[in-house]
């Protein structure tokens, strides 16, 4: 499955019949462009326990993540199709909390992201844990960048340009996924703003790369905009791979997008 181009293994354990296999290492293997399936990510579907459902991901290298945005419209997808959406929400346990998947119709979802979280313990960054990281120098690059740190169930730093595309995303984003800054590495995001309602995005993901989309970093890049005041609680951000709707209500902050499914088949090792 794909959500605006950000694709995914998906995995039925609804049974709990793969209790015993190695996500980590099926993660790499099937995840691998070449010689796998070939995606971003590999999402396993649990039956929940405190919530309706559980979904838990694992990157290309093997490593978890705490949540991912376009992930979880396409665990709503595989849902509908498994005939186990027959509400119009469901609540998914995910490791960045009990989150609400709300059906606008087969293939489209809104999901509650939480609030954006600020402060470099929140986040997983080192020094003062109550500190906040909101348009600071980053040393580590050759250029005079100046980033933003927010977490919305994963680490984001977003990075405010004049034109996406015209940054080296393939140099830059391993060298600041990887900054001592943050404990555990952290997503890169390089925003556009286009007008105080629309903002165009390039990502490159900690443990995965370039991607096409990203759904909790959009959500982090109107988050931190906003703070910023460059734009509304409510925006489109256009990615390479399509558009989401991003709405901050309340302190909580709601994504809106679709979800594809290409094809279904039997993992063989």
């Amino acid at each position: 499955m794909h959500g605006i181009g950000n694709d995914f293994v998906m995995l039925d354990n609804f049974t709990g019949k793969h209790g015993d296999v190695d996500f980590q290492a099926l993660a790499r293997a099937t995840c691998d462009r070449h010689f796998g399936v070939g995606a971003d990510g590999l999402i396993v579907g649990e039956y929940g326990d405190g919530a309706d459902f559980r979904m838990r991901m694992w990157n290309p290298d093997g490593s978890e993540s705490e949540m991912c945005g376009n992930g979880i419209r396409c665990f709503g997808l595989m849902l509908h199709d498994k005939a186990l959406f027959d509400k119009r929400s469901v609540t998914v346990d995910t490791g960045a909390g009990v989150l609400t998947l709300v059906s606008e119709k087969p293939g489209c979802y809104t999901v509650s992201m939480g609030s954006p979280r600020w402060t470099r313990a929140e986040i997983g960054m080192s020094g003062n844990p109550k500190e906040t990281f909101i348009n600071q120098p980053l040393y580590r690059t050759d250029g005079p960048l100046h980033g933003t740190a927010v977490s919305t169930g994963n680490p984001h730093l977003v990075i405010r340009v004049e034109d996406v595309q015209a940054v080296e995303l393939h140099t830059l984003g391993p060298l600041l996924e990887s900054d001592p800054l943050f404990i555990n590495r952290t997503n890169v995001h390089f925003v556009q703003v286009q007008n105080r309602e629309h903002v165009i995005q390039r990502t490159w993901e900690r443990g995965a790369g370039v991607t096409l989309a990203c759904g909790t970093g959009a959500c982090a890049a109107v988050a931190a905009l906003h703070r910023q005041g460059f734009v509304e609680p409510k925006c489109s951000v256009r990615l390479p791979g399509g558009e989401l709707t991003i709405e901050l209500k309340d302190n909580v902050l709601w994504m809106t997008g679709p979800a594809t499914t290409v094809f279904e088949g039997v993992w063989s090792d």
